[in-house]
This record gives C-alpha cells, sequence and structure tokens, in this order.
C-alpha cells in the first residue's frame, strides 16, 4: 500500500500546484475576488492534505499493513475529493448548493488527522 499511498499524494500534490497556477494566472482577471478567494482556499486545503497523505505513506514504511494508517490516508483523499473538490466546484460554476458539501470534506479532514492522532498514541515504536 506504500507505493500506491505515494503515488496518490504525489499526483494530489500536482493537482494542486496545478490549479494554483491556474488560479493565479488563469482566473485573476476573471473571477470575482471572493469567488477566487474560495478557489484558493480550496488549493491550500488539497496541498496541507496532499501532504498529509504524504506523511502516512512515509509512516507505513515503518508500519507496513497498519490499518489506521490506511484508514486516515482514506479519509483524507475523500477529504481532498469533496471539501476542495466543492470549493473548486462552487467557485467556477457559481453554483452555491455545492458550498454545503464542503463541510462533510471537512469532517471527514478531521475524521483522517483523528485517526492518525489514534494511531499515534496507541501504537509502539518499530524495532529497529
Amino acid at each position: 500500500m506504500t507505493k500506491q499511498l505515494i503515488a496518490i499524494a504525489s499526483a494530489n500534490g500536482f493537482v494542486a500546484v496545478t490549479l494554483g497556477a491556474f488560479g493565479a494566472h488563469g482566473l485573476e482577471q476573471i473571477m470575482a475576488p471572493d469567488l477566487l478567494n474560495t478557489f484558493n482556499t480550496g488549493v491550500e486545503y488539497h496541498m496541507y492534505h496532499a501532504l498529509a497523505l504524504f506523511g502516512t505513506a512515509i509512516l507505513s514504511l515503518h508500519y507496513p499493513g497498519e490499518k489506521l494508517l490506511n484508514v486516515s490516508a482514506w479519509l483524507f483523499l475523500l477529504g481532498i475529493l469533496l471539501f476542495p473538490g466543492s470549493l473548486y466546484i462552487l467557485s467556477l460554476s457559481e453554483i452555491s448548493w455545492f458550498g454545503a458539501i464542503a463541510p462533510i470534506g471537512g469532517s471527514l479532514f478531521l475524521a483522517g488527522w483523528g485517526a492518525l492522532f489514534w494511531f499515534a498514541i496507541s501504537k509502539r515504536s518499530p524495532r529497529k
């Protein structure tokens, strides 16, 4: 699962940087400032959680097959799809009800961090 997590994390980092550049260079002149701010919030949280996915991948090198790490990674990935994803769609389409999806993604982020916390307090250091 480690190799897949690294691939998923790096793909999400790539997408976050690409969308950030798109927002800064392609949308700045054509999008209302409040919508651009919403778009950029999506980019920020996308990158933070791409890095969180990468962190779970690194941890899984030392704790192979650890279920709490896998749970955390999946929650981060689903959170990315729903939180930044809904903000991107809201910003680009101006369909306001997409904003109602963001809190679900935020809750998934919180659950992912909670699973990572539970892993941290419940596991011993790996033997060397």
